[in-house]
């Protein structure tokens, strides 16, 4: 084992550091996939309303966070924001804020493709029992497009999970920031720890990814 490299992994508390490092990410995702349900439910119901201006924001929204990478908009934040407007941002917080925003247009445009595929004779059928659209997309429409958006909605946890790897550009540390600590620190003793602390960490990542993605299968083949 030696050999591999992963000896460094149970020198003192390394091992415990690499697994902080993994709940950094895990929980800057959880985070802002929350949010970004939530947001993204009210994002996609406003892409469905017939308003020119308001369908042109929110196409030049989705355009620029399906064309920006996802480390240029940390910079933006994290560097542009505490330079340009002065504001005290921490790495963490911008991080969170980034995969919100990304998040919100990913599930925004999920929510409006569930509700253009509801059949409109649902919202006729509303609206002859009295209803308003406030109460048909309260109690008719939302839990059918919630229902349908749970599956893709794990599947977005384990892609943010691994897109936070990105996140160690400017400065937090998780885990494949800290994998490059312990492998920097032990590159003279253990020239092959590379090889033996980047295994585990697609380890780690694979037991945190596959459940949740076997999860969104699942439930996306018992609920269609």
């Amino acid at each position: 084992m030696a050999s591999l490299g992963i000896d460094v992994l149970f020198k003192g508390t390394n091992f415990l550091r690499l697994l902080q490092g993994l709940w950094v990410s895990i929980e800057i995702s959880l985070i802002a996939v929350v949010l970004s349900i939530v947001l993204g439910l009210l994002v996609g119901m406003l892409m469905t309303v017939e308003n020119k201006l308001l369908k042109v924001i929110l196409k030049i929204y989705l355009e620029t966070v399906r064309i920006m990478p996802q480390m240029v908009l940390l910079f933006i934040v994290y560097f542009g924001t505490t330079r340009v407007f002065g504001w005290d941002m921490s790495a963490e917080s911008s991080a969170i804020f980034v995969f919100t925003f990304w998040g919100t247009a990913e599930m925004g445009d999920l929510v409006r493709g569930s509700i253009k595929s509801i059949p409109n004779i649902q919202f006729e059928s509303a609206f002859a029992l009295g209803m308003d659209k406030i109460q048909t997309y309260l109690y008719i429409i939302l839990p059918q497009t919630v229902r349908r958006l749970i599956p893709l909605s794990i599947n977005l946890i384990t892609r943010m999970i691994k897109t936070t790897s990105l996140v160690m550009m400017i400065g937090i540390v998780e885990v494949l920031k800290v994998a490059q600590q312990i492998i920097e620190a032990n590159r003279k003793v253990s020239p092959n720890a590379a090889f033996g602390v980047f295994a585990v960490v697609f380890l780690l990542y694979f037991l945190v990814c596959w459940p949740i993605s076997r999860l969104s299968v699942y439930l996306e083949k018992r609920w269609a």
